[in-house]
């Protein structure tokens, strides 16, 4: 019993796990079903297959496709500098004490003082970019004529699966001719560019070491 345990452990940590996502779901929506088409009748024009002659190619429907053009670059910088000082002293004395009680007191001083510094700086920037096309399926569209895109490629390079998601809403307006859009145009928008193998898994952090890093004072 320990030995299938053990190889069922084994089996499961030579798996690939799909990485986790918040992309719009589904990431792929098959168009709903027309109105019946007509038998061929052996004419050259077919209602089934026609279109108007002055149509374009863009995404209007559940089911089409769309190009996204992804030009993202985002750069950010943040810096911070705080110093505080306080100072502060006290001093007393006892010179002399006549016709009174205490006299051991004659001749005592008492001098005191603090000083507390503080000082602290940070730092922080990023930067990032993206640049690439996908292609996503229209999964729905809103009553004000909009359309919630979503898609996913998957590219498996050995034993590295990639996985480039992406979806949000975009206005027909803003669809070119060529049925492209840019990523910079596309409201909510949530790009995604993940990975699942040996190389990812060697770059996380093992689970009892996050333990005693989350838990040890030092």
């Amino acid at each position: 019993m320990k030995r299938l345990a053990l190889l069922a452990l084994v089996v499961a940590a030579g798996c690939t796990t799909v990485p986790p996502t918040n992309i719009h779901q589904p990431m792929t929506a098959r168009p709903p079903l027309r109105n019946e088409v007509p038998a061929a009748n052996g004419a050259i024009w077919q209602a089934g297959q026609s279109r108007p002659l002055f149509e374009d190619r863009r995404a209007r429907y559940v089911g089409d496709t769309i190009t996204i053009r992804i030009v993202e670059s985002t750069n950010a910088t943040t810096s911070s500098n705080n110093k505080v000082a306080k100072a502060g002293g006290v001093t007393a004395s006892v010179n002399a004490i006549a016709g009174l009680p205490g006299k051991g007191l004659q001749g005592m001083s008492l001098d005191a003082s603090s000083n507390n510094t503080f000082s602290g700086s940070g730092q922080a920037a990023n930067n990032n970019v993206f640049t690439g096309n996908m292609t996503a399926t229209v999964i729905e569209v809103l009553p004000n004529g909009n359309l919630l895109v979503s898609g996913e490629k998957q590219v498996a390079i050995g034993q590295e699966q990639e996985y480039v998601r992406i979806s949000g809403i975009v206005n027909p307006g803003f669809i070119d001719t060529m049925n492209t859009v840019q990523s910079s145009a596309v409201a909510d928008a949530r790009i995604e560019y993940k990975s699942s193998g040996q190389i990812s898994e060697s770059q996380v952090m093992g689970w009892l070491a996050r333990f005693f890093l989350s838990v040890l004072p030092f």
